[in-house]
């Protein structure tokens, strides 16, 4: 059974700080050097003092970028720039975005979710972690006893009693409105009205949550609830550390935005390039659109759309020059014994397994993991000037991975290849953290 509940959250003072959205920031796994300089001087309040401190060479034991995000936090809260909401409420997150031109709204709420093992399957992941990432998440819940970040989580509104109660909710007054010129913006409401909260329980409580985005995360939060126990000898499962941050969406939320993650290889050498068409072409039927004829980018975008159904067709630019390849795979039966045998059908069917197993390390020689030889992006306009400029010298286009197969592949106890989804846009860091002591 899933459990959430309302936590008193710990947010920006709007007496002090009066724009929100000049605090507020990305989540630590897309935050760039330049980007950390940039939200540095965009207000001296601004969260990435506590989402992702830089390392310095003078750095010691008492002066880290750990012990640093502890003291800011602990001078805000003392200051009044942070305060702790009096009543426990459950946050909904309207998050209005734009893409390509066109006006979106995610609805999620934000709430503390009971923390799970992976074998229960109550929370369910769909990709896999690594050491690295969840060293140094874990060693700034040490620091900070506090959530800054929450997991993003799915599930699944089969009723329509959740839809009706945050519609009800939206239609009072929001504690935080964030406006940015471009015209994104957050309305959050703090629930905390007894019968809506519990409404919310029940339509979440007989089901399972996906992890969307925060595997990582989440697994620090197991972590360290682990180390909070053992400190303890107990294992008395209601402490605040028992309980993970997450904002939940709806599998069906017009919202919910995935981008497919395309591929950028390079350091290919001319060997192996030579070859390659030739091993292509006895596994997809191949056709070829030149890039500068007209109505090129319109014909690479309608072969992709079409693959958002049947997720067995892709595109190589850089192979053949200023042209692109639109592949569709022949026969699954020819390629599935380049996939490993551990994972199941539905893994070693999707596009990026394809892509990943059978071109890349197949035909290439090439690990996915490699971050000198593979890129990843997200726009495919600028996936293909990446070539033209000479960065790479292979890009593969592929479409977006519907929301329902990461339910199913989670269902089945599988994990999808690294750098599968990238829900669009990330979670902020800021609108509300959650206390573990």
């Amino acid at each position: 059974m899933t459990e959430v509940r309302s936590f008193r959250g710990v947010r920006y003072n709007q007496a002090l700080v009066e724009s929100v959205a000049s605090v507020i920031c990305p989540p630590y796994d897309i935050i760039t050097p330049e980007m950390r300089k940039a939200l540095y001087a965009r207000s001296e309040y601004n969260f990435v003092r506590l989402e992702s401190v830089a390392v310095e060479p003078e750095d010691t034991a008492a002066d880290s970028r750990y012990t640093r995000p502890a003291n800011t936090l602990s001078a805000w809260l003392k200051q009044g720039i942070l305060k702790i909401d009096d009543t426990p409420a459950i946050y909904l997150d309207d998050h209005y975005f734009k893409y390509q031109g066109e006006e979106y709204r995610r609805r999620g709420i934000i709430a503390s979710v009971k923390l799970e093992e992976w074998d229960k399957k109550i929370i369910r992941p769909h990709e896999g972690t690594f050491d690295g990432p969840k060293v140094e998440r874990v060693n700034l819940l040490r620091a900070l006893k506090t959530d800054v970040s929450p997991v993003f989580g799915l599930y699944e509104d089969v009723t329509g009693d959740m839809a009706a109660v945050l519609s009800a909710e939206a239609s009072k007054e929001p504690v935080i409105v964030a406006s940015y010129a471009d015209g994104e913006r957050h309305n959050v409401w703090a629930v905390t009205d007894p019968g809506a909260i519990r409404r919310i329980y029940a339509a979440l409580a007989d089901q399972p949550l996906y992890i969307a985005d925060g595997h990582h995360r989440y697994e620090s939060a197991l972590i360290y609830r682990d180390e909070a126990r053992a400190a303890l000898g107990s294992t008395t499962a209601d402490a605040a550390f028992d309980y993970v941050m997450m904002t939940l969406v709806e599998f069906q939320d017009p919202g919910l935005l995935m981008l497919p993650p395309h591929r950028l290889a390079r350091n290919i050498s001319k060997e192996k390039l030579k070859g390659v068409m030739a091993q292509l072409e006895s596994i997809f039927i191949i056709d070829e659109i030149p890039l500068d004829t007209d109505g090129s980018w319109q014909k690479v975008d309608a072969f992709l759309g079409e693959g958002e159904v049947s997720q067995d067709r892709l595109v190589i630019f850089g192979l053949v020059p200023r042209s692109f390849l639109l592949l569709r795979l022949r026969d699954f039966g020819a390629v599935v014994w380049m996939m490993p045998e551990a994972h199941s059908e539905l893994y070693k069917r999707l596009v990026v397994s394809i892509i990943d197993h059978v071109i890349l390390a197949g035909l290439l020689d090439i690990d996915s993991s490699q971050e000198e030889t593979v890129g990843y992006n997200y726009d495919s306009r600028d996936t293909v000037k990446k070539v033209l400029d000479n960065e790479y010298e292979m890009a593969i286009l592929l479409s977006p991975i519907r929301a329902e197969v990461i339910r199913d592949i989670a269902d089945i106890g599988d994990r999808m290849p690294r750098k599968s989804t990238y829900f669009y846009p990330k979670l902020p860091s800021g609108l509300v953290c959650y206390r573990l002591e």
